[in-house]
């Protein structure tokens, strides 16, 4: 029996052993998809304690604690802080099972040193050597990304965003971790949703010219983009919670534009092609600035309409969504395709039925030299946990070149989630390592170390060119 999280957590045989610590441990992070604040970067935000830092905006904890009978009043009300960590401590025992649990033990341990275990009895005393690491030197934003190896972070930003502190970041030279945007236009392609018009108009504030027509919602679009990249943004990302296609002209696209701009509502079918169109136009832009783009498909969001309107988006109540992908995904990259101007391009899917359909799917449209130019994304959301990420690494294993997977990146908003890199360099190295143990592949362990630090690392290097 193993002691609880040793140093070989996670590491079932002798070869993950070797590849963990000899190989993947000690490589750096490119972290191509988060939702860090720039702005909190820049100023190496202080946290004035655990639960700021801890607490703050991560509706994966407040589930937990809902679901363990916590009053909201100490998730997202008005409790002290004090008290919402506690009731964060009490929870922690009952997530066994759950990756928080591992994660919760990883954080306090690599960024703290604290190797107790977080339970109602321990709080107190954690919260005393947590809060006075947090007051002194060495525990800002920045130093958390540093602590952790990060070379790059693409941050998460609309075409309307200013990106003024990531200018401000390059300007600074005391701190030498590229901070980059990533382009994500959603509000852009939801015709329908609440809101379009207004973004419109911010649009036209950002791009600094009028858009009433179609043609100057492209223009402006690509002038957001090509304003993005001159700031050293590589990757656009979309959320895309139904995947559909439709053939469309670009006339139609013009009407069907025009009436949502009115105010309007548009029939699905019209929604389609509006998105289709867009979509592939801002790729074939992609394509041309050697950009990769991302598609997160089928999350449910937004579910529980009562706490919707008491607290708004990303509070911890969406879910998976059910929706079919493969002709209208197949039909959208092919439009690309036919041109000769499909970009590198990234795919998640939050239900996990569809590991298969994009790991077959991505074989399809593999080319132009690069390797791994069609990625299936590293398991996302309720999916980042042991098995998940096991059965996407399999999925991939099965069809497609697992050695030229770019591996994991935060899709976080906390700046201890570096950990998560650990937990699943940690899992490849005992899936790479359980193929040796049942003699499928040779045990060579240099060549097998070249891959686990790919995996780790530069494939996604080789893959971004940041």
């Amino acid at each position: 029996m193993k002691n609880f999280m040793d140093e070989n957590f996670l590491l079932n045989n002798e070869t993950s052993i070797r590849l963990y610590h000899e190989y993947a441990k000690d490589m750096p992070i490119i972290d191509y998809h988060c939702h860090l604040s720039p702005k909190e970067i820049y100023e190496n935000k202080r946290f004035k304690n655990i639960t700021d830092i801890w607490l703050s905006g991560d509706h994966y904890k407040w589930r937990l604690m809902r679901a363990n009978g916590v009053d909201e009043e100490y998730i997202t009300g008005n409790a002290s802080d004090y008290d919402k960590f506690l009731a964060w401590a009490e929870t922690v025992p009952m997530t066994i099972g759950n990756p928080l649990y591992n994660w919760t033990h990883l954080e306090l341990q690599r960024y703290f040193g604290i190797h107790e275990l977080l339970n109602l009895e321990s709080a107190p005393s954690i919260w005393e050597k947590v809060n006075a690491l947090l007051n002194s030197d060495g525990f800002g934003a920045r130093d958390f990304i540093k602590k952790s190896k990060v070379q790059v972070v693409c941050t998460t930003d609309d075409p309307v965003d200013s990106l003024e502190y990531h200018q401000l970041l390059q300007e600074d030279t005391d701190f030498n971790v590229k901070v980059l945007p990533s382009f994500r236009p959603d509000k852009g392609l939801e015709i329908n949703r609440e809101g379009y018009q207004e973004w419109v108009s911010k649009l036209e504030e950002a791009a600094g010219t009028k858009i009433a027509t179609y043609d100057h919602l492209l223009q402006a679009l690509e002038s957001r983009v090509r304003f993005f990249h001159s700031i050293g943004g590589r990757v656009s990302d979309h959320a895309i919670d139904m995947m559909m296609f439709a053939e469309a002209t670009k006339e139609e696209a013009a009407q069907i534009f025009q009436e949502a701009l009115a105010g309007n509502k548009v029939s699905l079918e019209d929604e389609k092609k509006y998105k289709s169109f867009t979509l592939t136009f801002l790729g074939k832009l992609y394509s041309e600035l050697g950009w990769a783009m991302q598609f997160h498909i089928n999350a449910l969001r937004n579910n529980n309409a009562r706490m919707f309107k008491e607290m708004g988006p990303d509070t911890g109540f969406d879910s998976i969504n059910d929706e079919k992908i493969a002709k209208p995904l197949a039909q959208l990259l092919n439009a690309l395709e036919l041109d000769n101007k499909l970009p590198k391009t990234i795919i998640y899917s939050l239900n996990p039925k569809d590991n298969e359909i994009i790991a077959a799917m991505i074989g399809c449209f593999q080319g132009g030299g690069i390797p791994g130019k069609i990625q299936f994304g590293t398991a996302w959301w309720f999916n980042d946990q042991k098995s998940g990420m096991l059965e996407q690494m399999q999925a991939l294993a099965n069809v497609g070149l697992f050695t030229r997977f770019i591996g994991m990146l935060t899709d976080s908003r906390s700046f201890l989630s570096y950990t998560r890199h650990e937990y699943f360099r940690r899992l490849f190295c005992s899936f790479i390592g359980e193929w040796v143990e049942n003699g499928e592949v040779p045990n060579d362990i240099e060549f097998l170390g070249k891959i686990a630090q790919g995996i780790s690392y530069t494939n996604a290097k080789e893959y971004f060119q940041f």
